[in-house]
């Protein structure tokens, strides 16, 4: 079969392979909006994206999600609504700022048992590792998967990751916990934030972003946006 494909196919492709499992309506959103008709026009790219074999698609959740086509979860696995949950987060945070070097399900380490953030992302100029809790767990699991990334910053390794600046001195990055529950966690050695959304992320950071203009004298400012600094 002989076809071509535009930017935006291979865009759409590439996404849904990134991120796993991507609903019709987040489709909409990113790359047809645009448009005059975007449900339709997105509705008419996808049916042909499939029947072309280069996207598979799951129709027991509505709108219909879509997975790369070598997808190695069940059509009706729970996995979809935790990688639904991660694109979530990600949507949250291009409402704000585009976030550069985005990977989910992250393994710095590259070996079994090491710390994997659902989400890795440098957002407003800083890295965040970012954990979804979408069922509450023990205090006692949280602070063990904290642990883990402690065990990480002593060793080291996180100084010669891919997405480190040569320039400037590593940073490890902060991790923010997307939980509605309030976990009684704690490190001496990194950063941790604990939110229910990236929303209300930003709303914390903009209070505290007012609170420090409010202490500093009345100069000129070319500075547009809130912009996080948690180094």
């Amino acid at each position: 079969m002989s076809f071509r494909l535009s930017q935006r196919d291979k865009d759409i492709i590439g996404f849904i392979n990134q991120f796993r499992a991507v609903d019709r309506d987040s489709l909409v959103e990113l790359f047809f909006k645009q448009l005059k008709s975007p449900v339709n026009a997105c509705n008419s790219v996808m049916v042909r994206l499939y029947r072309l074999g280069l996207v598979e698609r799951t129709q027991q959740y509505s709108p219909t999600v879509y997975l790369p086509v070598d997808a190695k979860i069940k059509k009706n696995s729970q996995k979809i609504l935790h990688f639904l949950s991660i694109l979530d987060v990600y949507k949250q945070m291009c409402s704000y700022s585009m976030p550069k070097q985005v990977t989910v399900e992250d393994k710095p380490t590259g070996r079994k048992g090491g710390i994997e953030p659902d989400l890795f992302s440098i957002f407003k100029g800083s890295p965040f590792w970012i954990e979804i809790q979408r069922n509450q767990y023990s205090k006692q699991k949280m602070q063990a998967k904290i642990n883990l990334y402690e065990e990480y910053f002593f060793s080291d390794e996180w100084k010669t990751l891919h997405w480190q600046l040569e320039e400037r001195a590593a940073i490890f990055p902060s991790v923010i916990l997307i939980t509605p529950v309030r976990y009684a966690v704690s490190s001496e050695h990194i950063r941790i934030i604990q939110v229910a959304s990236i929303h209300e992320l930003m709303q914390k950071y903009k209070s505290a972003d007012k609170q420090q203009r409010d202490r500093r004298p009345k100069v000129s400012s070319s500075s547009s946006g809130i912009k996080i600094n948690l180094t």
